[in-house]
């Protein structure tokens, strides 16, 4: 056994973690270990197979899809994104962020593409959750864990979003969240393919993602993961069965977080990012494109507004970017993002490393529990 699977044995033995799967890669040499099981009752033991809901590790996913977009000639990075989201070509603004939703001024600007890419379109998460404006992100649009099939179809999605002011002017602030959802919504109507046609054909398919998509045929249920929450008292709660939530495909494809996968095809997407957007000598990405991906975009008053998420890190397209090594995983430059569902991948250009942490449990605020930091730790070892 390495340490690596002692690590994870310590906190599905001693903790709440149902089960784990990992794989850390530097170049072509690849360590996967799996422990515990994918469910809590131990029904049946994790597999490299195993197949995790990963919530916002869909998000660099969808941030490629858009620049196959820009580099087809289909959009441009400064194109206002109302020529195809109609129900944003006039947007508001409220006039203090803390004030009624109702008291608001002219977006002095348009919402380009860029803005969504870096997340600086005026909707998303702060720091601050009770600002009457977030409120209505929870309760109109569904924003928060995922929920798939309890989110209405992109159309009358994105009538609901028409009706909420922004938070900020258009490329003024960082937020987190919504602007992915918008991104897939932005995908289907430029490409005139739905958000799971175009993934599937641009990247999954080319890319061997096999078990990669927004639901999971019955014939793969027996590979799907259990997923879990913890109650008020600590205590572990099923949240969704493998027959549940993604046993069908959802009306309002997530660009935010519906994905599901396994360590293995993410691991695909995060060496054709290391090889400069290529898989097997073919280009499905620029190097420009990559590296636009896995730069950091904000100014320092961005990254300070939102450190709640963004602690020594900025963000590039899609994930953040590590600028600052403050433990000794933040590798300035690693590029990756971590999933409310208890997922994370990580990939340093530098040192041609990925590292990909799966579980089932949902995580409760910005920071990372302590299986993913030990994690981190022993991948800045190896």
């Amino acid at each position: 056994m390495t340490n690596l699977h002692n690590i994870l044995e310590t906190y599905i033995s001693d903790g709440p973690v149902p089960g784990a799967v990992t794989l850390v890669a530097r170049g072509d040499r690849v360590e996967v270990q799996t422990a515990g099981s994918a469910d809590a009752d131990g029904t049946a033991p994790m597999a490299r197979d195993s197949i995790f809901r990963i919530a916002s590790l869909t998000k660099p996913v969808v941030a490629a899809a858009v620049m196959m977009l820009v580099e087809d000639g289909r959009i441009a990075l400064d194109d206002p994104v109302g020529k195809w989201l109609p129900e944003l070509a006039s947007p508001t603004v409220v006039r203090t962020p803390d004030g009624p939703v109702d008291d608001v001024v002219p977006a002095a600007g348009p919402i380009t593409v860029f803005d969504l890419l870096t997340s600086r379109a005026g909707y998303g998460f702060p720091s601050d959750f009770s600002l009457p404006v977030v409120g209505r992100l929870f309760s109109d649009l569904k924003q928060g864990p995922p929920q798939p099939q309890l989110v209405p179809a992109p159309d009358a999605w994105m009538a609901a979003l028409s009706r909420i002011p922004l938070l900020h002017q258009p490329g003024e602030g960082w937020l987190y969240n919504t602007s992915s959802d918008i991104q897939g919504v932005l995908i289907a109507r430029v490409s005139g393919r739905t958000l799971p046609e175009f993934l599937a054909e641009r990247l999954f398919e080319p890319l061997g993602m096999t078990d990669t998509g927004f639901e999971v045929p019955a014939g793969k249920l027996d590979r799907f993961t259990s997923y879990y929450r913890l109650g008020p008292g600590g205590e572990r709660e099923l949240a969704d069965a493998p027959d549940g939530q993604w046993s069908s495909l959802p009306a309002f494809p997530s660009g935010a977080g519906g994905l599901v996968s396994t360590v293995d095809d993410w691991h695909a997407f995060a060496r054709m990012l290391l090889a400069e957007g290529t898989v097997d000598g073919r280009p499905l990405l620029s190097p420009a494109s990559v590296r636009q991906m896995t730069t950091d975009q904000l100014t320092r008053a961005q990254r300070e507004a939102g450190k709640m998420f963004l602690e020594g890190q900025g963000w590039g397209f899609g994930g953040s970017v590590d600028i600052e090594a403050i433990e000794p995983w933040n590798v300035p430059g690693r590029y990756g993002w971590i999933g409310g569902t208890g997922t994370a991948a990580h990939l340093t250009a530098s040192t041609g490393t990925v590292a990909i942490l799966f579980t089932q449990l949902e995580l409760t605020g910005p920071t990372p529990p302590p299986v993913m930091r030990d994690f981190w730790q022993y991948v800045a070892g190896v």
